[in-house]
């Protein structure tokens, strides 16, 4: 991308919490777009190998690249096909087999930005960049005071899911917490989450492995939701005739509903107060700002468990997320997961003064609030109560699917295209469209 277009991307990603466009990569590499891809070949001997029933994995973690890591034994697959390769052929340094493997992001520590480390009996070996850092290996204990030796798996917990930024240490029955802003540890309970062979924090998701099935658990309570636990091989690897998705593959719709780059309309976008951005179209949303997880689409329920269908728009403002559908508000508090608010979903004209929205937005810092019903838009004072929305004022826009403002303006969105504004201000004044911009190649550098 280049010239306007390739500022447009660039101050979207910004926006949104991007940190890298798409790509066609494969489900588990950088930008990858789709958890599945095409169907693996029955005489796929390497597929086989990594599809039977051997216990499953020694170790998993994403790269730093977002590329997801299997490893067994002396060995370690990268991403969901293609032959297993020597784990000295990308280390060097390590021999044998591994006990467990974290990918590390700390903004505050840039030495430690996007870390991969290996555990293995009572040493940890630290990679930036491909390279092993300097002083490593160390000594478990020494790096990470009060965790104990021959691990059986290891995560990073953020903080917006987490009391702290954290790491997640598993050891038999056992999960020790290990605080990296304090450096302490504590040593957890939690009988749902025990005996993990290995572990992942993907997509904004806590993964625990027990041999060839795995558990999503809340990395604050160790609560397990229903359903769990599921087989791996289903949803973390590709298999013949297997797969959570086999059947969805093959409908068209389905597939189109679940791409980032299919061109079809996002109903709407939100940002919490944690950085969470989420882009909401038929039923499914995408967690935007985890791009170096790469895109998956996943239901409503999975985050806010009392929502069924489609979401019309979504805005956030004071530590909570608001959902709104049809005449309906729900309204979430943004913390350690969501959490509806009690006495919700209730009438969006008891809440806002309004009868409905085709998009919403509010800006960064700011409590005032924009709702678009078709050609007209209202702001509305979110510290009144109760809210009295202001007089409809006309935007040069028949309709727009969705809307979000981040701190370079107001973006609005209609199709496969956008327009973009400074402000609310600007786009309320302006008597003509802003010139239109394609959303998937301009924005998610999806190819044309």
């Amino acid at each position: 991308m280049r010239g306007t277009v390739a500022a447009l991307a660039l101050s979207w990603a910004l926006a949104l919490g991007l940190t890298r466009p798409l790509s066609h990569g494969e489900p588990g590499q950088a930008g990858a777009r789709v958890h599945h891809g095409a169907e693996p070949q029955l005489n796929d001997t390497e597929v086989l190998r990594r599809c039977a029933d051997e216990g499953g994995f020694d170790a998993v973690t994403l790269d730093e690249q977002g590329l997801m890591l299997f490893f067994r034994g002396d060995h370690v697959w990268k991403g969901f096909h293609g032959p297993a390769q020597p784990i000295n052929a990308t280390w060097p340094e390590i021999q044998g087999p591994v006990d467990a493997a974290l990918r590390m992001h700390r903004e505050k520590q840039p030495d430690a930005h996007h870390s991969v480390y290996l555990f293995q009996g009572a040493r940890v070996w630290a990679y930036a960049g491909g390279r092993l850092r300097p002083g490593y290996p160390r000594l478990i204990g020494e790096e990470f005071k009060g965790v104990p030796e021959e691990l059986d798996g290891a995560l990073e917990c953020h903080p917006e899911d987490c009391q702290g930024e954290s790491l997640l240490f598993f050891k038999g029955q056992d999960v020790f917490s290990y605080n990296l802003e304090l450096g302490v540890v504590k040593r957890r309970s939690w009988p749902e989450v025990a005996n993990c062979s290995a572990a992942v924090h993907w997509l904004g998701r806590y993964y625990c492995f027990r041999g060839a099935r795995f558990l999503r658990f809340q990395p604050a309570t160790g609560q397990v939701p229903p359903g769990y636990p599921r087989d791996a091989r289903d949803y973390f690897m590709r298999c013949p005739g297997r797969g959570h998705g086999h059947e969805t593959r093959r409908n068209a719709s389905l597939v189109a509903l679940r791409d980032p780059c299919s061109g079809l309309p996002f109903q709407a976008f939100s940002t919490d107060d944690a950085g969470r951005t989420y882009a909401f179209r038929g039923g499914q949303y995408f967690r935007v700002d985890a791009g170096l997880d790469g895109w998956h689409s996943w239901p409503l329920n999975h985050s806010w468990p009392e929502l069924q269908g489609e979401v019309d728009s979504a805005f956030s403002w004071d530590k909570k997320i608001y959902l709104i559908q049809g005449s309906q508000v729900y309204i979430y508090r943004a913390g350690q997961g969501y959490a509806l608010v009690q006495g919700y979903p209730r009438p969006l004209r008891d809440e806002l003064g309004v009868e409905g929205a085709d998009a919403a937005f509010t800006c960064p810092g700011s409590a005032e609030l924009y709702v678009i019903r078709g050609s007209q838009m209202q702001r509305v004072d979110l510290r009144q109560s109760p809210r009295r929305p202001e007089p409809a004022r006309p935007i040069p826009h028949a309709r727009v699917d969705s809307a979000t403002c981040g701190a370079d303006g107001v973006r609005l969105l209609r199709g496969d295209t956008f327009h973009h504004y400074v402000s609310a201000a600007e786009l309320s004044a302006s008597s003509r469209p802003a010139p239109a911009h394609n959303v998937t190649a301009g924005l998610l550098g999806c190819p044309h």
